[in-house]
Protein backbone atom coordinates (compact mmCIF):
# COMPACT_ATOMS: atom_id res chain seq x y z
CA UNK A 1 0.00 0.00 0.00
CA UNK A 2 2.76 2.78 0.47
CA UNK A 3 4.26 1.97 -2.46
CA UNK A 4 1.14 2.65 -4.23
CA UNK A 5 0.61 6.32 -2.40
CA UNK A 6 4.54 6.90 -3.42
CA UNK A 7 3.72 5.71 -7.13
CA UNK A 8 0.59 8.16 -6.46
CA UNK A 9 2.41 10.79 -5.14
CA UNK A 10 5.06 10.89 -7.60
CA UNK A 11 2.78 10.53 -11.06
CA UNK A 12 0.96 13.76 -9.32
CA UNK A 13 4.41 15.60 -8.95
CA UNK A 14 5.08 14.75 -12.44
CA UNK A 15 2.17 15.59 -14.08
CA UNK A 16 2.16 19.20 -12.47
CA UNK A 17 5.92 19.71 -13.25
CA UNK A 18 4.59 19.34 -17.06
CA UNK A 19 2.25 21.80 -16.81
CA UNK A 20 4.38 24.17 -15.26
CA UNK A 21 6.75 23.20 -17.66
CA UNK A 22 4.03 24.14 -20.68
CA UNK A 23 3.28 27.18 -19.02
CA UNK A 24 4.46 30.90 -20.47
CA UNK A 25 5.59 33.62 -19.79
CA UNK A 26 5.09 36.75 -22.17
CA UNK A 27 6.92 39.89 -21.47
CA UNK A 28 4.85 43.42 -21.87
CA UNK A 29 6.84 46.76 -21.77
CA UNK A 30 5.63 49.80 -20.16
CA UNK A 31 7.39 52.52 -22.20
CA UNK A 32 7.00 56.13 -22.30
CA UNK A 33 7.04 56.49 -26.34
CA UNK A 34 6.17 53.08 -28.41
CA UNK A 35 4.87 52.44 -32.20
CA UNK A 36 1.53 53.26 -31.49
CA UNK A 37 2.52 56.40 -29.81
CA UNK A 38 3.33 57.45 -26.17
CA UNK A 39 2.69 56.20 -23.20
CA UNK A 40 1.74 52.43 -24.24
CA UNK A 41 2.37 49.03 -23.04
CA UNK A 42 4.22 46.74 -25.68
CA UNK A 43 2.38 44.46 -26.60
CA UNK A 44 -1.25 45.83 -25.86
CA UNK A 45 -2.71 42.85 -26.42
CA UNK A 46 -1.84 39.12 -25.56
CA UNK A 47 -3.62 36.29 -25.36
CA UNK A 48 -2.38 33.35 -23.07
CA UNK A 49 -3.48 30.16 -21.99
CA UNK A 50 -4.71 29.76 -18.36
CA UNK A 51 -1.12 29.36 -16.01
CA UNK A 52 0.71 31.39 -18.32
CA UNK A 53 2.55 34.72 -16.87
CA UNK A 54 2.52 38.53 -17.85
CA UNK A 55 5.97 39.66 -16.59
CA UNK A 56 5.13 43.55 -17.01
CA UNK A 57 8.55 45.76 -17.26
CA UNK A 58 8.76 49.20 -16.59
CA UNK A 59 11.16 51.34 -19.22
CA UNK A 60 10.82 54.56 -17.44
CA UNK A 61 9.71 55.63 -14.51
CA UNK A 62 6.36 56.17 -12.71
CA UNK A 63 4.96 53.18 -14.27
CA UNK A 64 3.01 50.76 -12.65
CA UNK A 65 0.29 47.92 -14.12
CA UNK A 66 -2.96 47.61 -12.74
CA UNK A 67 -6.37 45.85 -13.62
CA UNK A 68 -9.34 48.10 -14.27
CA UNK A 69 -12.77 48.52 -12.10
CA UNK A 70 -15.43 46.68 -14.01
CA UNK A 71 -12.76 44.88 -16.64
CA UNK A 72 -11.80 41.64 -14.47
CA UNK A 73 -13.89 38.11 -15.41
CA UNK A 74 -16.35 37.43 -12.73
CA UNK A 75 -14.81 35.60 -9.64
CA UNK A 76 -10.86 36.87 -10.21
CA UNK A 77 -9.16 38.84 -8.51
CA UNK A 78 -7.71 42.38 -9.57
CA UNK A 79 -4.20 43.52 -8.81
CA UNK A 80 -1.99 46.68 -9.02
CA UNK A 81 1.60 46.68 -8.90
CA UNK A 82 3.69 49.32 -7.16
CA UNK A 83 5.59 52.70 -9.33
CA UNK A 84 8.83 51.35 -11.35
CA UNK A 85 8.82 47.75 -9.95
CA UNK A 86 8.70 44.61 -12.45
CA UNK A 87 5.46 42.82 -12.10
CA UNK A 88 4.75 39.46 -12.85
CA UNK A 89 1.31 37.18 -12.47
CA UNK A 90 -0.01 33.89 -13.58
CA UNK A 91 -3.35 34.25 -14.36
CA UNK A 92 -5.52 30.99 -14.21
CA UNK A 93 -9.04 32.39 -14.24
CA UNK A 94 -10.35 32.58 -18.05
CA UNK A 95 -12.12 35.81 -19.55
CA UNK A 96 -10.77 39.42 -20.36
CA UNK A 97 -8.73 41.80 -18.31
CA UNK A 98 -8.70 45.29 -18.98
CA UNK A 99 -5.32 46.99 -18.17
CA UNK A 100 -4.30 50.30 -16.89
CA UNK A 101 -0.69 52.34 -15.68
CA UNK A 102 -2.18 54.25 -12.99
CA UNK A 103 -0.82 57.61 -13.26
CA UNK A 104 -1.01 57.43 -17.19
CA UNK A 105 -4.61 56.40 -17.61
CA UNK A 106 -5.70 59.68 -18.61
CA UNK A 107 -3.03 59.74 -21.11
CA UNK A 108 -4.35 56.51 -23.52
CA UNK A 109 -1.86 54.13 -21.47
CA UNK A 110 -4.15 50.97 -21.27
CA UNK A 111 -4.28 47.46 -22.71
CA UNK A 112 -6.17 44.34 -22.95
CA UNK A 113 -5.35 40.63 -21.70
CA UNK A 114 -7.43 37.95 -22.95
CA UNK A 115 -6.97 34.28 -20.58
CA UNK A 116 -8.70 30.79 -22.25
CA UNK A 117 -11.60 30.55 -24.58
CA UNK A 118 -13.29 33.46 -23.45
CA UNK A 119 -16.35 35.67 -24.89
CA UNK A 120 -15.78 39.55 -24.58
CA UNK A 121 -18.68 41.01 -21.92
CA UNK A 122 -20.75 43.25 -23.15
CA UNK A 123 -20.29 45.53 -20.23
CA UNK A 124 -16.66 46.13 -20.57
CA UNK A 125 -17.75 48.61 -23.05
CA UNK A 126 -19.68 50.42 -20.99
CA UNK A 127 -17.38 50.92 -18.80
CA UNK A 128 -16.32 54.46 -18.19
CA UNK A 129 -12.54 55.91 -20.02
CA UNK A 130 -10.45 58.99 -19.78
CA UNK A 131 -10.61 60.32 -23.11
CA UNK A 132 -7.40 59.53 -24.12
CA UNK A 133 -7.81 55.32 -22.83
CA UNK A 134 -11.57 55.53 -24.69
CA UNK A 135 -10.21 55.28 -28.45
CA UNK A 136 -7.17 52.97 -27.34
CA UNK A 137 -10.11 50.81 -25.55
CA UNK A 138 -12.71 50.86 -28.28
CA UNK A 139 -9.86 49.71 -30.86
CA UNK A 140 -8.28 46.80 -28.62
CA UNK A 141 -12.45 45.70 -27.83
CA UNK A 142 -12.89 45.48 -31.49
CA UNK A 143 -9.74 43.48 -32.20
CA UNK A 144 -10.28 41.05 -29.32
CA UNK A 145 -14.08 40.24 -30.67
CA UNK A 146 -12.59 39.76 -34.03
CA UNK A 147 -10.29 37.39 -33.16
CA UNK A 148 -11.28 33.71 -33.07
Amino acid sequence: MNSLKTFSAAALFSCLAMSAALAETFEVKMLNQGEKGSMVFEPDFVALKPGDTVRFIPTHKSHNVATIEGMVPEGATGFKSKINEAFEIALDHPGFYGIKCSPHYGMGMVMLIKVGDAQLPDSYKAVEHPARAKPRFDALLAAAEAKP
